[in-house]
């Protein structure tokens, strides 16, 4: 991957590729900015000395995950038709995975904890629909951390590299095309992209397997549960997916009929037919928010359809992640230089405000620190230890947990293993990096051709700290 380069001055040049980031730390013209995302900052070189190419930042939101994409444009023109084709020659890739269902869950378990406390109270006058109307543009705080989180990275991003234009998707699904996808007259549903809406919506709606047999990683088709021959529309609500062979199996009968010995999964077929999908609910209740903060970084900002991303992945033959969804945002008639490792990043916030626990009946339960630091560290902390002797003799790189004694826990990844290293003296340990509210690893995927093997990164909950592979100072910098 590409590493990020700053001047002597912070300001933000082009990214450079990991062996030339190597050679300018082993010959000294250089230093390590940051760890991750790995940054470097030159010594001997300034913003105005320097060639900068345009780079365009592209985005994938999601409710759960968003995918981001730091491409380089290309134009060409085409000699036969004298149009211009656009391209990209991707940078950087990287996903966030957002904490919306825990915000969403901790609310909830904070409620009902203050709701059986006050309910002791019975003097107490009721508090309850006693405040004013929501503001308008209010959104719950759920959805709010998407939009928050997202900004927060873009922000980041355009200091660590000059980015002049921005892409997102303004709308993962059409509704209209969704709901009623017999109307006629309108161009959009007669071109190119005709019908990619509907096949995306499936396919996140039925978690991109058969419906009928559970099978994977296999061509899928448009079912539909109710057969044309029988009165079955083509509503989204009427349409499955499945394997070829099951859907040949099925044909016209009725799926009561198919699934007569099976009566779990027709009745989990028929529920999950008429349920609305909540995570694309979620990206369209908050579309317009994040596109209009996106305007407020004064560039050009293109917004774009999901099935727009649909059809330009499926021309360029591009497998499916969420980063590289992002590269294919937007117009864009070719894209190169996607094989490349994605950078995950994980939201999993600086801890709570609590300063005790709870037991099951919401009443407090001992005391935790007053101070979140022991000796300067705080928990998170991307720390190295170096232990001199002992049965822990050795170094130890990864995220510390601290406790008030002083000795740390250290949580390490070693050939693809997580283990916790406890009892280091904070005396042995020493910063690389604060913690800033995120955890980091590397989704190296391999790719044979257009086969996208994917590759389940360790310890997800809570990674360890993960390098780039560089030599020389960068390895020293631990």
């Amino acid at each position: 991957m590409s590493v990020y380069v700053l001047d002597r001055s912070g300001r933000a040049l082009m990214p450079c590729s990991e062996k030339r980031a190597s050679k300018l730390l082993a010959a000294g013209r250089a230093r390590v900015h940051r760890v991750q995302p790995f940054v470097i900052r030159l010594v001997d070189r300034t913003h105005d000395e320097c060639t900068l190419q345009p780079l365009r930042l592209k985005l994938d939101p999601g409710s759960k995950t968003t995918g981001i994409a730091v491409v380089r444009d290309i134009e060409a023109i085409d000699a036969g038709t004298g149009e211009v084709d656009r391209g990209a020659a991707v940078v950087n890739l990287t996903e966030i995975i957002h904490r919306g269902r825990q915000i969403s869950e901790a609310l909830t378990a904070r409620s009902q904890m203050r709701r059986r406390r006050r309910g002791n109270l019975r003097y107490r006058t009721p508090r309850f629909l006693n405040r004013g109307g929501d503001k308008a543009g209010w959104l719950a705080p759920s959805l709010r951390h998407r939009i928050d989180t997202t900004m927060a990275w873009v922000a980041r991003l355009q200091r660590l590299a000059p980015i002049t234009a921005i892409s997102s998707e303004l709308v993962r699904f059409d509704i209209q095309a969704l709901q009623n996808p017999e109307v006629s007259g309108t161009e959009y549903q007669q071109g190119t992209l005709f019908g990619y809406e509907l096949r995306e919506y499936l396919l996140e709606k039925w978690g991109r397997q058969c419906a009928y047999c559970d099978i994977k990683d296999v061509p899928l088709q448009i079912e539909h549960i109710v057969a044309r021959m029988r009165g079955g529309s083509n509503r989204a609500s009427n349409l499955t997916l499945a394997c070829a062979f099951c859907n040949q199996k099925k044909g016209a009968r009725s799926i009561e009929e198919f699934l007569a010995k099976d009566s779990k999964r027709l009745a989990r077929i028929l529920v999950q037919a008429k349920r609305p999908l909540k995570d694309a609910a979620a990206v369209n209740a908050t579309r317009w928010a994040l596109s209009t903060a996106l305007k407020t970084f004064c560039l050009p900002v293109e917004l774009s359809s999901g099935g727009r991303t649909k059809f330009n992945r499926s021309m360029l033959g591009i497998p499916k992640t969420h980063a590289l969804d992002a590269a294919c945002v937007g117009q864009v008639d070719a894209i190169s230089d996607w094989v490349r490792p994605t950078l995950v990043v994980k939201c999993t916030g600086r801890g709570s405000y609590q300063r005790t626990r709870l037991d099951q009946f919401g009443f407090p339960r001992g005391y935790l620190m007053r101070s979140k630091r022991v000796h300067g560290f705080g928990t998170g902390d991307m720390v190295v230890a170096d232990v001199p002797k002992g049965l822990k003799a050795g170094k130890h790189a990864g995220r510390v947990a601290v406790r008030a004694t002083g000795s740390f826990n250290i949580k390490t990844l070693r050939d693809g293993v997580s283990s916790v290293v406890q009892g280091i003296n904070h005396k042995h340990c020493r910063v690389v990096q604060r913690n800033d509210g995120y955890g980091y690893f590397f989704n190296r995927a391999e790719f044979t051709g257009r086969e996208h093997a994917r590759h389940k990164a360790s310890d997800a909950s809570h990674p360890a700290l993960d390098l780039p592979a560089l030599k020389g100072e960068v390895s020293r910098a631990f």
